[in-house]
């Protein structure tokens, strides 16, 4: 995702342009609107004259005409009353092309008039366009820093809290009160797990709108980070009565990624899946090769998900229609971000009752 890309993707700055294209059809309307008028105008009185003229030269026949009635039959046209019709045609010709060329040459003045103004609309709003982005980015780098700041001081003093939980795991728990600053101790453990998860979850959300989402690509056995996700993730199902089983060819399987990222994405996942699964159920992560590249696969066998959800899971702040609400919503849009920094795609195939199996491609193996 390029800078310019993901600036141009902001929130703000598509309303920004929505705005300018509105702005800019209301002023080519009206600018069409009053072209028809001023051709109306030339065209009624170009017509009105020309209207005044044949009348004008039919009167002057139809008494000329009655002249040369004899006992009410027509008489032969002289040579000169002939000449002096030709030169009244001619004559009603040339004004009519003078008064064409006119038209014309008023209507090529009123298109460049408009043509100007419509120049001069367009760059007073670009002008506007351009304050406004320049408004907007002053602000999304303001909370940027702003957060930047917030989380330095947040991941201090969660260290300092995860040091003094540390002391107290560690101290000997033989009597009742032992055991329960033990238990508090790794309830407060858990909670400063889940508040840097959160933070890393807001800053990469940040990175991910101002286009410089972190990832460094090196060859990674993919396995190897699906065998280290189930080891991670081993304790967590054991005790929501959960199995996790691997499905993956023998041996490595090289790929150019960034282990870091795929990691993060198989825990959003695989977290999402244990989650909404019921006891009793598995989950199982699947490797295979095809010509996408490969193919990573954790399929569940929870509820599913609401056909009018499939469209959305990956966005911000979406939830899956669940009862359970937990979390902001952001496991998954970060997830599809760092597959596509990949240059992969990510998606689900679920089905309500009958689970759901999440697919990403990473598009870089390294042939063995």
């Amino acid at each position: 995702m390029t800078d310019k890309k993901a600036k141009d993707d902001l929130p703000e700055r598509v309303e920004t342009d929505t705005s300018l294209r509105e702005e800019r059809q209301k002023t080519d309307d009206e600018l069409a609107a009053r072209r028809a008028v001023v051709e109306q105008d030339a065209d009624k009185i170009i017509e009105v004259a020309r209207e005044r003229a044949d009348d004008v030269l039919e009167r002057a026949r139809q008494k000329e005409d009655s002249t040369t009635h004899v006992g009410g039959q027509p008489t032969l046209l002289s040579h000169a009353e002939h000449e002096a019709r030709v030169s009244e045609d001619e004559a009603l010709t040339r004004t009519r092309a003078i008064a064409d060329n006119q038209l014309s040459e008023e209507r090529a003045k009123q298109s460049r008039a408009i043509a100007h103004l419509l120049k001069l609309e367009r760059e007073e709003t670009d002008d506007r366009l351009f304050e406004e982005r320049a408004h907007s980015d002053s602000k999304v780098a303001s909370r940027d820093e702003f957060l930047a700041m917030v989380t330095h001081d947040v991941r201090g003093m969660l260290g300092v809290i995860a040091m003094s939980t540390h002391v107290l795991l560690a101290t000997p728990s033989e009597e009742s009160a032992g055991e329960r600053t033990h238990t508090e101790a790794r309830r407060i453990r858990k909670l400063v797990g889940q508040m840097s998860r959160l933070i890393e979850d807001l800053l990469d959300v940040v990175s991910i709108e101002s286009g410089t989402l972190d990832v460094d690509p090196s060859a990674e056995d993919a396995t190897t980070l699906l065998a280290e996700t189930i080891e991670t993730f081993h304790a967590t199902a054991e005790s929501h009565q959960l199995t996790l089983t691997l499905a993956a060819p023998p041996g490595p399987v090289l790929a150019k990624l960034d282990r870091h990222r795929i990691l993060q994405v198989l825990s959003n996942v695989v977290g999402n899946a244990i989650k909404f699964s019921d006891a009793g159920g598995a989950i199982e992560l699947r490797l295979e090769a095809n010509a996408n590249g490969l193919e990573f696969t954790v399929s569940d066998r929870g509820p599913g998900i609401a056909p009018e959800k499939m469209d959305t899971i990956f966005e911000r702040f979406s939830q899956a229609g669940h009862a359970d609400q937990r979390g902001l919503g952001l496991g998954l849009y970060i997830a599809r971000c760092a597959v596509e920094a990949h240059g992969g795609k990510i998606w689900v195939v679920s089905e309500l009752g009958n689970g759901s199996a999440f697919h990403f491609t990473i598009p870089n193996p390294i042939p063995a």
